[in-house]
């Protein structure tokens, strides 16, 4: 009698252990599951709904500005930054830059061409480059859209229906002209590629962490703003008409 109700209560703890087992596990998948929900509803950055590899184009574009090609994109960046160095520290110029570097590969085909003969070998193929028609007119029709669109955008500034967007303009443009005093635009370029061709890759990397920080700055530019409206920009007359129509 003691075996079989000894058999039975160990019966009974295997079958407990194995609710509890399993109610453990269910538990562990459930709050999984709400982890990842979590983290699917975190907003991104600027109401962020693709990954960044999407948003910048998805092609060779993207892949060298989010460095996954890291050899190719450091070469990039290298040799923009040699470029930079030559104009900006030993102080080069353009034209005389153009035209030694064309000095230099004309020279060197040259030589290359005519050697070939001597060493029974081929010739260099030099590479025809020729742009078709349909990529100058795509060209074009971009550059006329920018054009267009920068000028419709001039126009409704300087006509004086928005005071809200005429403010924000000068107040941009008047940032620029003091960074552009602080600096020259050729190291004002280099910095602007620097930071476009580093930042996203840095924001990839430390993603969650940007998001959180960059989210509590626009709560607080939001608020700054709202501040800024009820003090300043409700006491102007035309904003205050606009804004009762």
């Amino acid at each position: 009698m003691m075996s079989e109700s000894e058999e039975h209560g160990s019966l009974l703890e295997k079958i407990n252990d194995k609710i509890h087992e399993y109610k453990h596990s269910s538990s562990s998948s459930d709050s999984d599951d709400d982890k990842m929900s979590k983290k699917s509803k975190k907003k991104k950055l600027f109401g962020r709904k693709h990954p960044l590899h999407h948003v910048l184009g998805g092609g060779k574009a993207a892949d060298l500005v989010l460095w996954r090609d890291k050899q190719t994109s450091g070469s990039i960046l290298a040799g923009v930054t040699v470029i930079w160095l030559l104009f900006e520290g030993i102080g080069y110029h353009l034209l005389t830059f153009l035209c030694h570097t064309l000095i230099v590969f004309l020279t060197v085909w040259f030589v290359w061409s005519n050697a070939a003969s001597f060493v029974n070998r081929s010739p260099p193929k030099f590479p025809e480059v020729i742009l078709s028609e349909v990529q100058c007119l795509k060209i074009a029709h971009i550059a006329r859209k920018e054009i267009n669109e920068a000028f419709y955008t001039l126009r409704n500034v300087a006509s004086g229906k928005d005071l809200k967007t005429y403010l924000t303009t000068v107040a941009i443009l008047w940032f620029i002209s003091i960074i552009g005093g602080c600096f020259s635009f050729l190291t004002l370029s280099y910095t602007i590629f620097l930071m476009a061709y580093t930042l996203p890759m840095l924001y990839e990397k430390y993603e969650d962490q940007v998001d959180v920080v960059g989210e509590k700055a626009l709560i607080e530019i939001k608020k700054q703003y709202k501040v800024i409206d009820v003090k300043l920009l409700s006491k102007i007359p035309m904003l205050s008409e606009k804004k009762k129509h």
